[in-house]
């Protein structure tokens, strides 16, 4: 019988019922696993020092520290850590931001939950998300 690392997961959200419903569905996996969850950008980039996740699921938009530049200290901090963000509106300048902060995905909130499920794994592959929304870095304009 093969055993696999589970992935380990930390939930970021100022919506109490939105982390509660990600873990919910993430448990229902046994190679995911939420280790932790995180109520704003400054709890978040506490909990990845502390609990050193694989992937961060951060919310854009949230009071105080905003997930864009949650995502920027935790990618400068830990290279390693992958953030894959959430954005109830989705945004140019969200996306745009978020890839620029260094996240490798960013997905609409009324995507199913199954793009998540997908997206993480994919990440975690080394892979890039398949048919989803993703950053996209902005290219360079050659010199004149």
């Amino acid at each position: 019988m093969r055993h696999c690392i589970p992935t380990r997961i930390l939930l970021v959200d100022d919506h109490r019922m939105m982390r509660e419903g990600l873990r919910s569905l993430l448990d229902l996996h046994a190679d995911l696993r939420v280790v932790g969850e995180a109520g704003d950008g400054e709890a978040a980039v506490k909990a990845v020092r502390e609990l050193r996740p694989d992937i961060v699921v951060m919310d854009i938009q949230m009071p105080g520290l905003n997930g864009i530049e949650a995502t920027r200290r935790i990618t400068g901090e830990f290279p390693e850590v992958k953030v894959i963000g959430l954005s109830m509106l989705f945004l140019k300048s969200g996306e745009a931001g978020m890839a620029a902060a260094g996240a490798v995905a960013v997905l609409n909130k009324n995507s199913a939950f199954e793009e998540l499920a997908v997206t993480i794994r994919d990440v975690i592959r080394g892979g890039s998300p398949r048919g989803l929304q993703s950053p996209r870095r902005p290219r360079k304009s050659p010199d004149p």
